[in-house]
């Protein structure tokens, strides 16, 4: 069956990108705000800019929040997407879908480490998945976020930026990154073509 790929609208800026990222491996991406609509694709992707507290309150807003939490499809959470897909974040104190166990923190500032991370940065492979086939430890990704989840049992992979931080989380038929794919060459290519695959 042909990948039908419907990314939720949460109001995120990169949605133009992620969906040219999904045409150059050959995928049609449909953005949509409508439940019925993400529910019945084959794959799904929640990205996301901006703040926790406001993309949380324009999912509510769409009725997408219990959408996204009762799928059972492959989910991927990319960037702010994996963070709304934890149980919370200490940015605006916000409330998440309680999916991934664990809270996004503030990344500490530092002169070497400054905030937010923006850039290329090597991930840390923790344990082998069908979402990072192909892709070598120590491979770069693009990052750019202020807040983070820590590493933890649900972690394929982490990162390290003043602080080691959770790269790709994994729980059950969700999956989530930290950076973004599609702003990340040939790795990011091949991520998303795994996820179409799974």
């Amino acid at each position: 069956m042909k990948p039908r790929v419907a990314i939720v609208d949460s109001g995120g800026a990169n949605i133009a990108s992620l969906q040219h990222a999904f045409g150059r491996i050959g995928v049609a991406a449909e953005l949509s705000a409508d439940p019925e609509s993400i529910r019945a694709a084959t794959h799904v992707v929640l990205p996301g800019v901006g703040a926790a507290a406001d993309a949380m309150q324009r999912l509510a807003e769409r009725n997408l929040s219990d959408a996204v939490r009762t799928l059972k499809q492959p989910v991927l959470g990319i960037c702010l997407g994996m963070q709304l897909l934890a149980d919370a974040s200490d940015e605006d104190s916000a409330t998440c879908l309680g999916v991934l166990p664990g809270r996004s923190t503030a990344l500490p500032a530092s002169p070497e480490s400054p905030v937010p991370h923006m850039g290329w940065s090597r991930i840390a492979i923790n344990r082998p998945d069908a979402l990072l086939a192909g892709i070598d430890d120590g491979c770069y990704f693009y990052f750019l976020h202020s807040f983070a989840l820590a590493p933890s049992a649900h972690s394929l992979a982490t990162a390290c930026h003043g602080v080691e931080f959770s790269a790709v989380l994994q729980h059950r038929n969700f999956r989530a990154v930290q950076f973004h794919p599609e702003r990340s060459s040939r790795a990011g290519a091949r991520l998303l073509s795994n996820f179409v695959g799974l």
